[in-house]
């Protein structure tokens, strides 16, 4: 059996039914990506967020617009530590349209290495959750983490 093979799920919520804590999740990560906060604490001191709150929600609420521009996924595979496989990862990402920009593999450890990938999905060919879906369809993969997404 296949370690996390969970498939998130997204959905598009309409501001005001969304917890406050989300909300000002939000105005945190802003905060720090116009320089208007010098580090979290500041940002979530301004606004009357705890720590805790900021860091439970930080990776799972995003504006609808900074979505809707995201090119750039960092992924993390578990891999089984087999000939091929590395290769075959590539191929699914290549097929999908996607474009590698980085890779780090580290040496493998009782028979399992860990990828870390930085690739270009503006030409992805369909959506990202089906694309994610089939990473982790595939017989070698253990796990497959989004690390990040950026513009």
């Amino acid at each position: 059996m296949r370690a996390d093979k969970s498939d998130k799920k997204f959905y598009l919520v309409r501001e005001d039914v969304l917890p406050e804590a989300m909300k000002k999740t939000i105005e945190v990560k802003e905060m720090l990506d116009r320089g208007k906060a010098e580090s979290v604490w500041d940002a979530v001191h301004r606004v009357d967020l705890s720590r805790s709150a900021f860091y439970k929600y930080r990776d799972t609420v995003f504006p609808f617009s900074s979505i809707k521009q995201e090119r750039l996924v960092t992924l993390f595979f578990y891999l089984e530590d087999r000939s091929g496989t590395l290769s075959q990862l590539l191929s699914v990402v290549a097929s999908s349209g996607c474009n590698v920009l980085t890779i780090h593999q580290t040496i493998p450890l009782q028979g399992r290495a860990n990828v870390t990938m930085s690739i270009n999905t503006s030409n992805i060919l369909g959506d990202i959750e089906d694309f994610l879906a089939e990473l982790r369809k595939l017989e070698f993969v253990d796990k497959v983490e989004v690390l990040g997404t950026g513009a």
